[in-house]
């Protein structure tokens, strides 16, 4: 029976089943494509590292004697649309069975399932071989509960693939968890080493996104491409990250500096979301090389790392399987506003959005607190419509797939779900990036003001968001500090507050 086997971008899962054997009847099909390139405006670094990473994958295919067919963005026979492209292959090579991986994304899983409906001939899906629960493992384990916590999935992880456990049920180190100490900001010591990497001229795969006129966003020097794209180069990056890194990952994994882009982060994330990694190969070598450095490296710096991956990564994605597709339409704060344009050049006054914006747009990266307490902070103190902020997101850094972006964006970041993921929106005052970082210090704008012409913008804008939606927050016990504070306020603050927010929501780009 001659098979047509359909691997997506982000399915390059080098350790997969399928390709353990060579078979003779087995075509398998990888595309770039218009659907993908343009359901949202992605960053240039993220079209690029796709393609690319899609063609080492190709190669090494063909390396071990697979048949293997691939769609380039300028190839004469690419229909650009996934079922055209499909159909086309199954009648020219006469397939008789259809068969593919199943999607992380909804609209992918949803294209697929009524394409093979379509079909004259039996298809089959498989697993893709990488993630440690199952689509519906989240669902199942909050059933009847009314809320879900992600701690407590992330235990039962712990439990289920003996990580980090001194027996069945006790945590190594006598603590589930030690975010609490991963709080510390980076003053300029310890010093940081920089890799050298792998940079790499990828001007032909730039040149054809280009010439197909492929709009996109963000930055890019084509000699120098410094994302690792093939299963050699994520493999050291993660090494790189266990030798000179993880000492102090757990440390400052929340802090944030202006000459610091990366700080103590694997940047291992576009790896793992596109399969090359494997999930327990990276916790694995991370548990490893502590093992064999208790005497320099503490445990927190691992247990926060392994909580990243076999906790929330997991969590998010079982999220996402259990509300999709009602979840990426919910707006329970009814936020419509537009977001700013500086969002697109990183031209603005405020610092802190100044450096987490043109990070993002110069590498397409940006970690978890400046994605949430920095750029998604302000999006939401400003009462952004969260589809402008989803769209945002999902294009502007190089590992945002829909199953993991939306749950932090929607979820996690703008509170659009009511509470499915966070109990109270992550919303703060300047305070807390000042704790965080060195951004406020260079800043045009002082940080212990709340109007004036100087006062720091977040400041009043994090007063009038809990004014605004107080009536929504009232019952919520979690705010109940932040309420009782405003209430406090006199209502001639409170109205110098609300003019200087509407001011800053009103003109966004004078500030």
């Amino acid at each position: 029976m001659k098979k047509l086997r359909l691997v997506l971008g982000d399915q390059l899962n080098y350790q997969h089943s399928w390709y353990s054997k060579n078979e003779e009847d087995v075509v398998y099909f990888l595309a770039e494509m218009r659907q993908e390139t343009d359901y949202v405006k992605h960053h240039i670094q993220k079209v690029v590292a796709f393609f690319e990473s899609m063609t080492s994958f190709t190669e090494w295919l063909r390396e071990r004697g697979h048949r293997v067919i691939y769609y380039s963005l300028d190839s004469e026979d690419n229909k650009q649309d996934l079922q055209k492209n499909l159909s086309f292959l199954i009648k020219d090579l006469d397939i008789e069975k259809f068969e593919y991986q199943l999607p992380d994304e909804y609209r992918l899983d949803q294209q697929l399932r009524e394409f093979c409906e379509s079909l004259n001939i039996p298809s089959e899906s498989y697993n893709t071989e990488h993630f440690l629960s199952e689509r519906n493992d989240v669902a199942n384990f909050f059933e009847g509960k009314k809320e879900m916590t992600m701690e407590y999935f992330y235990r039962s992880m712990r439990k289920k693939y003996e990580i980090l456990m001194v027996n069945d049920k006790d945590p190594e180190g006598g603590k589930w968890n030690f975010d609490a100490s991963n709080r510390k900001k980076w003053k300029g010591s310890p010093d940081i080493p920089h890799e050298r990497g792998f940079r790499k001229d990828i001007s032909e795969t730039y040149n054809r996104i280009k010439k197909a006129g492929v709009e996109t966003i963000g930055n890019i020097d084509p000699s120098s491409f410094n994302w690792p794209t093939s299963r050699e180069e994520c493999l050291s990056v993660l090494r790189y990250f266990c030798n000179n890194l993880l000492v102090h990952f757990g440390d400052y994994q929340d802090a944030m500096h202006t000459e610091e882009k990366f700080l103590f982060h694997s940047r291992l994330s576009f790896a793992l979301n596109t399969k090359i990694l494997h999930p327990m190969e990276v916790i694995e070598s991370v548990i490893d090389h502590w093992r064999e450095h208790k005497d320099v490296i503490d445990i927190s710096q691992v247990e926060g790392f392994v909580r990243q991956i076999l906790g929330w990564r997991e969590f998010m994605r079982g999220v996402y399987w259990k509300e999709m597709p009602s979840y990426a339409t919910l707006n329970k704060l009814e936020n419509t506003n537009k977001l700013p344009e500086f969002f697109w050049t990183g031209e603005t006054s405020m610092n802190c959005m100044h450096h987490a914006i043109s990070q993002s747009l110069d590498t397409a990266y940006a970690h978890h607190i400046q994605r949430l307490m920095i750029t998604g902070n302000y999006a939401l103190l400003t009462q952004c419509d969260p589809d402008e902020v989803d769209s945002w997101y999902l294009g502007v850094y190089i590992d945002a797939i829909q199953w993991v972006e939306i749950t932090n964006t929607r979820g996690m970041s703008q509170f659009a779900d009511g509470g499915i993921i966070a109990t109270k929106p992550y919303v703060s005052s300047g305070n807390y990036i000042n704790k965080q970082s060195n951004y406020c210090g260079n800043c045009q704008y002082d940080v212990n003001k709340k109007v004036g012409e100087n006062a720091c913008p977040f400041n009043s804008l994090y007063w009038n968001f809990l004014d605004d939606k107080k009536e929504y927050f009232k019952n919520n016990r979690r705010m109940g500090m932040m309420l009782n504070l405003l209430k406090k306020k006199s209502a001639e603050e409170i109205s110098e507050i609300k003019q200087r927010a509407a001011d800053i929501i009103a003109n966004p780009d004078k500030y």
